[in-house]
């Protein structure tokens, strides 16, 4: 009985023995063939992480599809937080080695520390960075107080980074990378830029000393870049590093702190258009450290912008405007720096065709010289087409025109003695023209700026009424355009209230010649008088013509005109005002200017005076302004420039002059200024 029971266990052990050598036998099989290839690669892939792949911003074109802004592939030199040193001596050292390595070849790293040595060799706090001081003292950095001094921060941040072994020079240097890889959330599948637009030669440096700079990577990435930097940088805009506030506004809509946004112009206004999609990568790393990558989500590039500003047309515009100013100053003299502006409307919807600025700035080499143009003379970034408010003097008579024919004070036929002197509650006001007759009528008194006809007529109408045609013309409010505006100043009893000023009575006869507080834009102007040209209809303007898709296969938005407001000014009273407008254009003051044109130009000119501050004394200048429109029997555009300093706006007429025989096709220049190539069917 006993042999059978130890002969049983035998048998089961047995069993027990064979089953498990047949398991591992099948898996050993399984391992080796069946799943062979997926276990060799497993064994080979140690290690795999996302690596985000940034998206191309989308290209802004001409209204003919000439690029303007497009993009160019660059080398970043970037720190791979896989493989960068955690050892914080290590860390500073290659830090540290790559600065040297950018100083020696005259080249910038990114450096947004608002930290800088003054002239006595003290460390200060960089000037017009409050909001970046602010963050950099917040509790998710340095943790100090408000009050805490700059000396206070570079300790901190001495402190913090290790960076005591390093002279104060060093320091700062090494520190203002160390705080924004800190603040730009340094880590695996973040990887911080150090620099970006790397040469060629500085790449091979790198990649040649890969032992020493660990961590430290190549990436190619898309670059921003203009066809030409000189081209309208007022309206195109440029881009920067997303700042704390912009990050905090943007960060739900899935913009990370590494991003670049739109600052200015275009650039800044359709932003949300412009801005690709990121896609993403897999970098798998084997037991050698040997990387392979694969593209798991592909980027999306931004959409294009199609712009309504024709190139050839801006560049005209900007030539002339400078060319005018200089001649100007170089001819008569000017008190001030040279500064205009020219701006270009179609009469017909309200797109923009130019918009100069003088003077100006080019925007490709605009962060190299940042400093130098925001101190330059005249200001060159500043956006006069759009941000300047003025005096815009006789320009106003056409308005005052409109609103008296139009409440019936007076016809075509009225006529007002006009003796050189004009008497209101016994203020004297001088008419400086010298006229055929002293019996003037209304078209006559738009033609040689007669001071004493609209002196009397706005007396008769009143600021109410006046004020009324002019909010009418668009006058005193934002056109509504993309970019950012002035909405100027309407002079009225309830504006003086408003600053705590008594409106006199002889406001409103100076009103009437465009003088006492009217402050308006020269985008202003030239929709006025488009809206005087076309008929009575004030459309809204606008630079983007319509957003494609990148590959041009969708039309995201597509703008046409936008009617603001109907005027019901009637064609009877618009074509008396126009015809005084056109004796200006042609048997007036710009005549001999405009003679030669192929289409007949009518225009307004106007001069105010200013009291400006000259090396710390107010001294009292000019500035000239012309409002025009043509072709005066069907008109297709509308004009507005100024020319700061200027004793009339005769002296603008050139610009016109050039704008006009540029866009009816009969310049020498045209062929010259075509473009070169489109993108838009």
């Amino acid at each position: 009985m006993k042999f059978k029971i130890n002969s049983a266990r035998r048998i089961a052990a047995v069993c027990v023995i064979l089953f498990f050598f047949v398991f591992f036998a099948f898996d050993l099989v399984k391992i080796q063939i069946v799943d062979g290839a997926e276990y060799d690669a497993a064994s080979s892939a140690v290690s795999e992480r996302t690596a985000p792949i940034a998206a191309a911003r989308g290209e802004i074109v001409d209204c003919n599809g000439k690029p303007l802004v497009y993009n160019d592939q660059g080398y970043s030199i970037i720190f791979d937080a896989a493989y960068f040193p955690t050892e914080q001596a290590e860390r500073n050292n290659i830090i540290l080695s790559l600065i040297k390595l950018f100083e020696s070849n005259s080249l910038e790293w990114i450096d947004n520390l608002p930290l800088v040595f003054d002239a006595a060799g003290s460390i200060a706090y960089k000037e017009d960075s409050d909001s970046e001081i602010k963050e950099m003292k917040s509790p998710d950095l340095l943790k100090l107080n408000d009050y805490a001094t700059a000396q206070n921060c570079f300790d901190a941040l001495i402190e913090r980074y290790e960076l005591q072994a390093y002279s104060a020079q060093d320091a700062r240097k090494i520190a203002s990378v160390r705080y924004e890889m800190e603040r730009t959330f340094f880590r695996i599948g973040t990887p911080y830029t150090f620099a970006l637009s790397v040469p060629d030669e500085i790449v091979s440096k790198i990649k040649e000393n890969s032992g020493f700079y660990k961590g430290v990577d190549v990436s190619v990435v898309p670059v921003r870049k203009y066809t030409d930097g000189t081209l309208a940088p007022h309206i195109l805009g440029r881009t920067g590093a997303i700042d704390a506030e912009e990050y905090k506004e943007k960060k739900d809509e899935g913009y990370k702190i590494t991003d670049y946004i739109g600052k200015s112009g275009i650039e800044l206004a359709m932003e949300s258009y412009l801005k690709g999609t990121d896609g993403e990568a897999t970098v798998y790393t084997d037991g050698s450290g040997n990387r392979t990558t694969e593209v798991t989500t592909p980027p999306v590039q931004g959409n294009t912008v199609v712009l309504t500003i024709d190139s050839g047309l801006q560049k005209v515009a900007q030539n002339a405007l400078e060319a005018a100013l200089l001649d100007y100053a170089g001819t008569k003299g000017n008190m001030v720096d040279n500064a205009g502006a020219v701006i270009v409307i179609n009469c017909r919807d309200g797109s923009i065709l130019a918009s100069a600025t003088y003077p100006s700035f080019d925007i490709s080499t605009y962060s190299e010289n940042a400093e130098a143009l925001n101190e330059a003379p005249g200001s060159p970034l500043w956006n006069r087409a759009l941000l300047s408010t003025y005096a815009t003097g006789s320009t106003m008579k056409p308005s005052v025109a409109i609103a008296a024919l139009e409440e019936g004070i007076i016809d075509e036929s009225t006529r007002i003695r006009c003796t050189g002197s004009y008497v209101y509650l016994n203020q004297h006001f001088k008419c400086e023209q010298a006229h055929e007759t002293s019996l003037v009528n209304v078209v006559q008194a738009i033609d040689e700026s007669c001071n004493t006809f609209f002196y009397e007529v706005g007396r008769m109408l009143g600021i109410e009424k006046m004020n009324e045609y002019r909010t009418l013309l668009g006058l005193g409010s934002k056109t509504g355009c993309e970019l950012g505006e002035a909405a100027g100043v309407l002079d009225s009893p309830e504006y003086r209230a408003s600053i705590n000023q008594k409106w006199l009575p002889g406001y409103t006869v100076q009103s009437a010649i465009g003088q006492a507080g009217n402050l308006f834009t020269p985008i202003q102007l030239a929709n006025y008088c488009a809206t005087i040209a076309n008929g009575g209809t004030r459309y809204k303007t606008h630079f983007v013509k319509s957003i494609k898709s990148y590959d041009y296969s969708q039309t995201i938005v597509e703008k046409g005109a936008e009617v603001v407001s109907q005027t019901g000014i009637s064609q009877k009273t618009l074509d008396i005002v126009k015809r005084g407008m056109l004796e200006v254009g042609t048997t007036g003051y710009c005549a001999r200017y405009f003679k030669n044109l192929p289409v007949q130009v009518a225009a307004k000119t106007g001069t105010s005076q200013e009291i400006r501050k000259l090396g710390g004394v107010s001294v009292k200048i000019n500035n000239g302004f012309l409002i025009a429109f043509a072709p005066y029997d069907n008109p297709e555009i509308a004009i507005a420039a100024v020319g700061e300093g200027m004793t009339s706006g005769v002296f603008v007429a050139p610009v016109v002059a050039e704008i006009v025989d540029y866009y009816f096709g009969q310049s020498d220049e045209m062929e010259k200024y075509q473009p070169e190539n489109t993108l838009i069917p």
